[in-house]
Parts: C-alpha cells; structure tokens; sequence
C-alpha cells in the first residue's frame, strides 16, 4: 500500500514528541492493515475517514482518505478534537 502524507499532516508530525509519534506510527499501522476501521464522515467531509486514538489519555484525531479499490492511502490531518473538524473543513 502507498501512504501519502498532505503538507498540513507533516507540519503536524514535526511538532510532534517522540512519544507522540510512536503513537501516531501505531494508529497508522493500524489503519494500514485495516483502511475501513475509521468512521466515515458525511456531509462536508464526505469521503474522509477519521481514526480516533488516546495517548497519555488526550484523545487524537487522524484523518484520512482511502479509496475503495486502490492501494493509495492519503494522510490529511492530525490533532486534538478542539477545532479539529473546522480546521479539516478548511483544507
């Protein structure tokens, strides 16, 4: 499977602590080995998945897109649930 990364998810990442981004590493192997296991948005966010995570219990948000079929799946976003949806709306 290719995983490709927006601009915005690796301005994210690099702020991000190690420990941080162990987590994120695990919630990505997950979704890689299963592309179906984030909830599927509506609406605006039509065709966009989000995976939900804790680490250090603070709930994080991954989202992500994946199309039936393909093997291509595209990183978007990554943050906490404070604005996280207005902030995906925007890109």
């Amino acid at each position: 499977m290719i995983v490709k990364q927006t601009g915005i998810f690796k301005r994210h990442v690099k702020k991000l602590h190690k420990q941080e981004k162990l987590a994120l590493d695990d919630a990505v192997q997950t979704i890689i080995s299963d592309p179906t296991v984030g909830d599927m948005k509506v609406g605006d966010l039509a065709g966009i998945q989000v995976f939900k995570y804790k680490h250090n219990a603070q709930l994080y948000l991954l989202a992500y897109q994946h199309v039936e079929g393909e093997l291509v799946l595209t990183l978007i976003d990554h943050g906490t649930h404070e604005n996280f949806y207005r902030d995906l709306k925007r890109t």
